[in-house]
C-alpha cells in the first residue's frame, strides 16, 4: 500500500470519503475521520485495562491514534476521536518511542488503538520496527468498521485482532454512529480476520500471553439491552461457541446525550440479562468486565475514562 498515493482519493475505511487526505495539495481536506495525510498520536505507553492476556503484568503497549473513521457519539476517547487531541508525528519519530516503551516498560505487545485511517503509515512501522529486531505481537484495536479490502491488506502487518461488535440494531447505529450498515461491515470484516488469525490462542493453549488470533469485545449500553442480546446471539450464529467474547460494562457518558438513557451507567440488572445470555448461549471464551456495585448512579469518575490531557491518561487502571 502506497504511503501517499493511498491518501490522495481515501478509501481506507467503509466512508469511503474518496477525498484527498494529503496536506498541502491544492484540494486537500480532512476524510470523515477528521484527519489529513499527518500521523498524528495521542499517546504511547503501557495500559493495563485489557484483557489478561493482552496486558499480562507488564502492559500492552498502547499507541492511541489521533481521528477515528466511526465516532460514537459516546466514545470514550472522546478527545481523540471528535476533537483531534494529538500531536503529528513520522513513522521513525514514533518508531523510536515505542522501542523506548519496549526496553524500558517491557511490555508485551505493541498495541495500535482505532489505526485504520492511518493504515499506510502502520504498516511502514511495523516493518522498521521488525527490521530492528522488534517481534512482540502486533495488535489491531479496532472498531469492526473496516473495509475488507484495507484488512487484507494488512494480513502481514499485524498478529492479533481485537475488533469490536457494537450494534445489532441499525437504527441505533445510524443514532449513535451515523452507519447504517455496521452490522453488515463488522461480520465481514471479522470474519475477515478470523481467515486471517483464527481464535485468540491463548483461549485454547492456556498460555497467560497472546500471541495470535481475534478475540471480539461488545460494549453494553444503558438501556439497549436488546442490541447487546440480539449482538451476541449473531455473533454465536455466525461464529460458534469457541469465539473469545469479551463482555464490557465500562460504558460511561463523556458528553450529554440526546437519548437518556446513555447518560447514565449500566445497571447491574441491565448487564445481569446480557451476561447470562451469552451463558446460555454457550460461549466457551469469555471474558467478563463485571460492573462495580452500585453503579446504578452516576459516578464523576470512570477508571476506565482515559483524559489525554494528562501524560498518563489511565493512572487508575
Amino acid at each position: 500500500m502506497d504511503l501517499i498515493e493511498s491518501y490522495r482519493n481515501c478509501v481506507l475505511c467503509p466512508r469511503q470519503c474518496k477525498v484527498n487526505r494529503v496536506a498541502g495539495g491544492g484540494d486537500a481536506t480532512t476524510g470523515y475521520c477528521g484527519e489529513t495525510d499527518q500521523l498524528r498520536v495521542a499517546h504511547v505507553g503501557p495500559h493495563f485495562g485489557e484483557e489478561p492476556p493482552i496486558s499480562g503484568k507488564n502492559g500492552s503497549g498502547t499507541i492511541f491514534f489521533t481521528g477515528c473513521p466511526l465516532k460514537c457519539s459516546y466514545c470514550q476517547n472522546h478527545q481523540i476521536s471528535h476533537y483531534g487531541l494529538g500531536t503529528g508525528t513520522s513513522v521513525e519519530k514514533l518508531g523510536t518511542k515505542i522501542a523506548y516503551m519496549i526496553e524500558y516498560d517491557h511490555v508485551h505487545n505493541i498495541n495500535f488503538v482505532t489505526p485504520d485511517h492511518f493504515f499506510p503509515h502502520l504498516f511502514q512501522l511495523v516493518s522498521l520496527l521488525r527490521r530492528d529486531g522488534f517481534n512482540l505481537p502486533i495488535v489491531y484495536n479496532l472498531s469492526g468498521y473496516q473495509s475488507l479490502e484495507a484488512l487484507k491488506s494488512a494480513r502481514d502487518y499485524v498478529d492479533i485482532y481485537l475488533p469490536d461488535f457494537k450494534y445489532s440494531d441499525p437504527s441505533l447505529a445510524v443514532a449513535l454512529s451515523k452507519c447504517n450498515n455496521y452490522n453488515q461491515i463488522a461480520l465481514e470484516a471479522i470474519a475477515e480476520m478470523v481467515s486471517q488469525k483464527g481464535f485468540l490462542d491463548s483461549s485454547f493453549t492456556g498460555a497467560p500471553l497472546a500471541t495470535r488470533g481475534v478475540l471480539v469485545r461488545h460494549l453494553i449500553l444503558p438501556g439497549k439491552v436488546a442490541n447487546s442480546i440480539n449482538a451476541l446471539t449473531t455473533l454465536f450464529v455466525e461464529f460458534g461457541p469457541d469465539l473469545p467474547l469479551s463482555l464490557m460494562s465500562q460504558y460511561h457518558p463523556v458528553v450529554h446525550q440526546k437519548d437518556d438513557d446513555l447518560n447514565r451507567p449500566v445497571s447491574e440488572e441491565e448487564f445481569d440479562r446480557v451476561y447470562l445470555h451469552a451463558q446460555d448461549l454457550g460461549f466457551e471464551h469469555l471474558f467478563v468486565q463485571f460492573p462495580d456495585k452500585g453503579t446504578s448512579q452516576l459516578r464523576a469518575f470512570s477508571p476506565f475514562l482515559p483524559d489525554f490531557e494528562k501524560s498518563d491518561p489511565f493512572p487508575a487502571t
